[in-house]
């Protein structure tokens, strides 16, 4: 179930949109295009339907766009409509999960895939992506360049968890702050409630954007532990 469009979140939601979006897992973006172009098309989260059902959301840049595209086309066989980036690294993600020979997908194979996907890809990325029928898998480039925090909350139902940009959005949902995704790492919401992390980089380091800190960032977030507003002042 999807809705996107161009403009703010308050013009594009409405309750009769919210209504139809059922479920207990959810992937929510807002866009500001740096690749691709403007087109609502280009709005997150992008869908592919093989395998599983993956849709996925993404924040960064990739350097080697245009390598991953000749090879998607060329050798995993896969079709990119958009010019976005975050659709590329969905195909890879989709191609890195069919190589799995189990019928079942374990947190192993998840893991797997996104070492792989490390390998493959170069560039930034701080990256949800839901897997129909099986949960959802957060993951941070080996630099560490875009930031993921991680939080949960207590409810009558168990305990809800949440991955965001910043952790500014976990406080407004009443989420706790958990820790920081740590660069390279991922990890993995089984539908059950259950979570596994590993760190899924060969030689993680942490190089993160400047800009996140004196440019993108809402001042009251705190970003890999550092106050963004006492990094600006």
């Amino acid at each position: 179930r999807l809705r996107k469009g161009n403009g703010l979140v308050k013009d594009v939601f409405h309750t009769r949109h919210m209504l139809r979006l059922q479920g207990n897992i959810g992937i929510g973006h807002v866009r500001y295009p740096t690749a691709g172009t403007s087109s609502s098309s280009e709005a997150q989260p992008f869908y592919a339907n093989s395998p599983y059902g993956i849709s996925l959301a993404h924040n960064g840049n990739l350097t080697n766009a245009e390598e991953l595209k000749v090879w998607l086309n060329t050798e995993a066989r896969r079709h990119v409509n958009t010019t976005s980036d975050s659709e590329l690294l969905l195909n890879i993600l989709g191609h890195e999960l069919q190589q799995s020979e189990s019928v079942a997908l374990a947190p192993d194979d998840v893991f797997t895939a996104v070492s792989n996907v490390h390998k493959r890809v170069r560039g930034a990325y701080a990256t949800v992506a839901l897997i129909v029928g099986y949960g959802m898998v957060a993951f941070r480039d080996p630099n560490g360049i875009r930031p993921l925090a991680f939080g949960k909350r207590e409810t009558e139902n168990g305990i809800e968890y949440m991955v965001a940009s910043e952790s500014v959005a976990l406080d407004a949902c009443s989420f706790e702050f958990v820790r920081d995704v740590a660069p390279g790492e991922a990890i993995f919401f089984s539908q059950d409630g259950k979570i596994h992390s590993q760190q899924c980089a060969e030689n993680p380091t942490y190089n993160p954007c400047i800009f996140e800190f004196v440019y993108f960032a809402r001042p009251d977030s705190t970003i890999d532990k550092m106050s963004v507003y006492a990094s600006r002042v």
